[in-house]
């Protein structure tokens, strides 16, 4: 907040400036208000919606982004006249998109004439250079590299090697189809996405997120470890519309990480928590941060399902890091807090603000268009919160809100621009046939190895990518190679997913923790170490869908996975934390430690009541409840 009578931060900036922010303001609210009436009407075919989405995107980012940023260097008009060039090109590719003729065919037998091939051209550079000034380098370096293979793959060793492709070919491909830039990534982008990511804005402005961290408080706040326990909640709900871990870490984080401090936890315990916390909202249905729509488009499995059978390991995975919360205030001795509201009472308050949940979950579930869905969820947060004097909010607010969602989605729509170059490149070339085999090999069949492969291969694009992006990558890369070595279509993409989560809770760039330390005024490496531990659950889970039939068994496999999964997460969480009832012996320990991987193992398996179980997972069990009762036992005479 500023003092009286001091300026604002847009008054703060010199006039041209000025009136950029101002220009960027309407033109983020137009574009909110574009997606608004698209969404409903669905009267542009998607090569037109795609090209004006992108087109608008980069211009605005073009705006809030300056090639110089330092408003008193000497560079700044000078840049300021670049940016003015780029927006200008910008416009024109999108004229060169809506003009083109899609229909005639000549352009593949004698190429693309000189002006859309120029078009084109620029295209895939402002892709390569908004992404740069938004989500940083990293993006623009994989999508250059995968462009520079298009031309190239000619001069490289058999083993990649492929034809080659003269630029009218790339630029064809990347920006006159539905292939490349265009291609699935941003339609899912502009078309979905944004629609969820305004609501999330939406519901921010009009007091709902503040709403649901009261509920949350309120029902776990007295606890042991209550705070913490109580913000992994609202962090799932916002996360899993929000889209992005680090933004729903920052925010929802605003609130809980200084509770949590004040409780007791340490900076970097707060930070990592709530950053594990905010990392399982982009796995929780029903939105699952976009992942749940991206699937069901590269899988061609429907939404319902893919919701359906996500819920399942979600769960667990939150009942993982509340049990770290857990385990971490037994041993700092940690309890909960005092005056809270009640639940009743906080209810009673913002009820209303339940009603875009439960109206998107049943229209998702009943297979509307997403949309559709994200545009009646926007409504009824506006609507919820006009339901009540308290809660009303006035034009001004809505117009925040919208332009709030716009700059929310602008990292998301350029980074899946830039996937849709990889995508095109890896389609053109075929390098992604050649990316599985080389798994399959190079893991020598085994599916262990396979997995830790694609997780290391996750992790190191995601320290770069946003999640949405790493998934889409990887997926197109590696899902084949599981789907192979015998796992289904569903279990592989979901297994991808999930990996590609890791990077926001895994140093050396743990994205999401690092926000959460910014604002807990941590250590970013401590915080980071902290998250990679409570989130365990994104390596374990996975792990068990691969090896069990968590996903995809009958009721009484999907049960005993689930069993064992729990297990798995018991033994791996009581053992790294050295804590169950009390602190645990150095025997109780390894029992812990050696239990965990057993759980993995299928064979031998015993025929018990019709299902196959297999002896490891048995042997596991006993070895967890050895420690368990040893630790009880000790308890009990302490």
């Amino acid at each position: 907040m500023t003092d009286a009578g001091s300026p604002s931060p847009a008054e703060a900036q010199p006039p041209l400036d000025r009136w950029v922010l101002r220009a960027a303001f309407a033109a983020a609210v137009a574009l909110s208000v574009f997606q608004l009436w698209q969404s409903v009407t669905a009267d542009l075919a998607a090569i037109y919606f795609r090209s004006a989405h992108l087109v608008w995107v980069i211009v605005l980012t073009i705006m809030l982004k300056p090639l110089v940023k330092r408003t008193d260097s000497p560079w700044h008009l000078p840049g300021r006249a670049i940016d003015v060039v780029l927006a200008l090109a910008a416009l024109y590719c999108g004229w060169a998109a809506w003009t083109f003729d899609y229909d005639a065919m000549g352009f593949m037998l004698e190429g693309l004439g000189t002006p859309d091939l120029v078009a084109g051209a620029l295209m895939i550079l402002l892709v390569l250079e908004a992404p740069r000034r938004t989500v940083g380098p990293a993006m623009t370096l994989i999508g250059l590299g995968f462009l520079l293979y298009a031309r190239f793959g000619n001069a490289l060793p058999d083993a990649v090697a492929h034809r080659g492709f003269d630029l009218g070919r790339i630029v064809e491909l990347q920006m006159f189809s539905l292939e490349g830039i265009f291609g699935t990534p941003l339609g899912v982008a502009a078309g979905v996405v944004f629609m969820f990511v305004l609501l999330g804005a939406l519901l921010e402005v009009t007091g709902a997120g503040n709403f649901f961290i009261d509920l949350a408080y309120a029902a776990a706040g007295r606890y042991r470890g209550g705070p913490a326990k109580a913000s992994v909640i609202p962090s799932a709900a916002m996360g899993s519309i929000s889209g992005s871990a680090v933004a729903n870490t920052v925010t929802t984080g605003a609130f809980t990480i200084p509770m949590m401090k004040r409780l007791g936890y340490q900076p970097h315990q707060a930070a990592g928590i709530e950053a594990a916390a905010s990392t399982g909202g982009q796995i929780m249905p029903p939105i699952m941060g976009a992942g749940a729509f991206l699937m069901a488009e590269y899988t061609g499995i429907s939404y319902g399902e893919i919701v359906l059978v996500s819920i399942l390991p979600a769960v667990l995975y939150f009942v993982s890091v509340l049990l770290f919360v857990h385990l971490m205030a037994c041993r700092q001795g940690l309890k909960g807090m005092t005056d809270l509201p009640r639940v009743r009472v906080t209810l009673a308050g913002g009820y209303h603000f339940l009603i875009p949940l439960i109206v998107i979950t049943v229209l998702l579930v009943m297979n509307y268009s997403p949309p559709l869905v994200g545009t009646i969820g926007c409504g009824a947060a506006v609507g919820a919160a006009l339901l009540r004097v308290h809660t009303r909010v006035g034009f001004g607010a809505i117009l925040k809100g919208l332009e709030t969602g716009a700059m929310l989605a602008l990292p998301i729509s350029l980074a899946c621009a830039t996937a849709g170059i990889v995508v095109g490149v890896i389609g053109q070339t075929g390098i992604g046939l050649k990316f599985s085999d080389f798994i399959v090999t190079l893991s020598g069949g085994h599916l262990w190895l396979a997995l830790i492969l694609i997780a290391l291969a996750s992790l190191v694009l995601g320290m770069g990518l946003p999640v949405t992006a790493a998934y889409i990558v990887v997926a197109v890369l590696s899902a084949p190679a599981l789907t192979d070595m015998g796992l289904s279509l569903l279990v592989a993409h979901m297994i991808v997913f999930w990996l590609s989560q890791d990077s926001n809770v895994t140093p050396p760039i743990a994205l999401a923790a690092y926000a959460g330390a910014g604002v807990a005024g941590a250590s970013p490496m401590r915080s980071g170490l902290t998250a990679w531990k409570v989130a365990k659950g994104l390596y374990i889970i996975p792990l068990m869908m691969a090896y069990t039939d968590l996903l995809t068994g009958d009721t009484v496999m999907m049960a005993w996975a689930t069993l064992l999964t729990l297990a798995a997460l018991i033994s791996f969480s009581c053992a790294i934390e050295g804590w169950i009832f009390v602190p645990t012996s150095l025997v109780e320990r390894v029992l812990l430690a050696v239990a965990g991987p057993f759980f993995l193992f299928r064979h031998p398996a015993i025929d018990i009541a019709g299902e196959p179980i297999s002896i490891p997972s048995l042997i596991g069990l006993v070895l967890l409840a050895l420690a368990l009762m040893s630790n009880r036992r000790r308890m009990l005479r302490a």
